[in-house]
């Protein structure tokens, strides 16, 4: 039976640019060791973020996404993430 460890990484707007559609975005990384930061985006590009935490052996199996105002507006995205345990 696989054991597995989980993490998460969190990719948010950080607000500091207004309603300007070029939002700064903010990556943290919670696993079993902690948070860590990974970072601050000029705009939407998480895929470098997954990329790297791919590389570590973790697997993306759930995202979840936060919309807030009208019209929505992305706030906040969720990924949710497991590697087995060796």
């Amino acid at each position: 039976m696989t054991q597995w460890e989980y993490a998460r990484l969190e990719y948010r707007s950080t607000g500091s640019t207004g309603t300007d559609k070029y939002l700064d975005w903010r990556a943290t990384f919670h696993y079993p060791g902690g948070a860590q930061s990974w970072g601050t985006d000029e705009s939407f590009n998480d895929i470098p973020h997954l990329n790297r935490a791919g590389a570590d052996g973790w697997q993306v199996y759930d995202r979840a996404a936060m919309l807030i105002g009208q019209p929505q507006r992305l706030y906040a995205l969720t990924y949710s993430m497991k590697r087995p345990v060796t």
